[in-house]
């Protein structure tokens, strides 16, 4: 890849796309959502030569899951699509406005970063998400997807294409770019592209996110790997507790807002632990300290249930595999998350409100949960129609990143004649 010539045609569109109002930016984005729907059998039989070439290499059945399409994920796509188009345009925004002792006024005014490169893994649907959210927040995007999902992403971001160029004037086809080659010196030129690229985001496993964050030269939004956690307390409710644990393992046990580690309070393990069995259904690997290990003997399958390394705790198995620990107290569970996390998403099964208002004030994380399932930390459950990821670092931005992650402010300044 000539990351120079792509990155200036980028910029071009970017600077195009900084001047069109939210009225040509959304007839655009509905020209691109009938694009897909058009070509989505050209998208599907894309897609199914990469889940064939993904079984064909070992992949595991959790991580093609993620690679997967069929009608109702395009349809999701197309649908978060239409969340966006409908979504208030925070370009030209203003956070903030005053007035001066001098008598200039100020005002604080959202803009666009302008060229956003994404890394991502497996998931095509990533294409679409990272495009319509650049698009409508007015940055320009290059798209690094991975090998496996390479024959989706091609049809995915030709299908967008089309939709610019037939949205006539109010499209902007230079504004996206799919890197081609899956060689790695494309990421190397990416992450080295100082005065080029403006922020980098990667979007994948903790191997991925490490590399991009250890080896940029350019600004980069950390989105986490998710070792999340399920702590169960003594004033929860235990069917509640088994029935999320179950939801939040084994829905899609390869995303990153499945939970990988379950703490439950000690003095409730011999009630809790058979009901989160039953849920499992012998269908999980459970990594049990010896104190859950005891308990779970002859309730797990013995296939299915070996006793704990430490190792597995901060973990993320991207599988049916879960670990699962005792602990004494609130306070311990919350000293064990903040000590093996990526600062993702966190759940406490509890009654008790000011137990629950404790957990949420000292876990360190993106989201936190009382009492429902970390599965809901996505954009689209968040009202976002789409996410670029989950951010899980502290500066400009945390969570599920939509629209606005991608916008910057600006001091617009007026005066009349002011000096200093």
């Amino acid at each position: 890849m000539d990351i120079n010539s792509v990155c200036m045609e980028l910029k071009k569109g970017a600077e195009v796309l900084a001047l069109h109002d939210a009225i040509k930016k959304n007839h655009a984005l509905q020209a691109v959502s009938d694009s897909i729907e058009k070509n989505k059998a050209e998208i599907l039989k894309a897609n199914a030569i990469d889940v064939e070439n993904a079984r064909a290499s070992g992949m595991t059945e959790a991580l093609i899951d993620r690679l997967s399409l069929d009608d109702k994920k395009i349809a999701s796509m197309i649908a978060g699509l239409k969340t966006i188009i409908m979504q208030e345009d925070p370009i030209g925004k203003d956070v903030a406005g005053w007035t001066t002792p001098a008598g200039m006024t100020i005002r604080q005014t959202r803009v666009p970063l302008g060229v956003v490169a994404i890394i991502y893994e497996s998931r095509p649907n990533v294409t679409v998400d990272a495009f319509a959210l650049a698009y409508k927040s007015g940055n320009a995007i290059l798209l690094r997807g991975s090998s496996s999902a390479i024959n989706s992403n091609n049809a995915i971001t030709k299908a967008i294409v089309q939709g610019l160029k037939d949205a006539g004037e109010d499209g902007v086809p230079s504004a996206i770019h799919l890197c081609q080659s899956t060689d790695h010196s494309d990421v190397d030129q990416i992450l080295n592209a100082v005065g080029l690229i403006d922020v980098v985001l990667p979007r994948g496993g903790s191997k991925l996110i490490n590399a991009v964050v250890q080896n940029a030269h350019i600004p980069v939004i950390e989105t986490g790997a998710g070792v999340c956690h399920l702590y169960v307390d003594s004033d929860g409710d235990l069917e509640m507790a088994a029935k999320i644990a179950k939801n939040a393992k084994m829905q899609r046990p390869g995303v990153c807002n499945a939970i990988e580690t379950i703490l439950v309070n000690r003095s409730v393990a011999k009630d809790f632990l058979p009901l989160m069995a039953r849920e499992f259904d012998g269908k999980v690997l459970v990594k049990a300290d010896k104190e859950s290990h005891a308990i779970l003997q002859g309730i797990v399958p013995s296939e299915k249930l070996v006793e704990a390394q430490e190792s597995d705790f901060g973990y993320e198995f991207l599988d049916y595999i879960i670990a699962v620990k005792t602990v004494s107290s609130v306070d311990e569970a919350i000293q064990h998350i903040n000590t093996h996390n990526t600062k993702h998403s966190e759940c406490i099964i509890t009654n008790n409100r000011a137990t629950a208002r404790k957990f949420q004030k000292q876990v360190d994380a993106a989201c936190v949960y009382v009492n429902a399932s970390t599965r809901f930390t996505d954009g689209g459950e968040f009202g976002f129609g789409a996410e670029l990821g989950i951010s899980t670092q502290k500066l400009h931005i945390r969570g599920p990143m939509g629209v606005t992650a991608l916008t910057t402010t600006k001091f617009l300044i007026d005066g009349d004649g002011q000096i200093r």
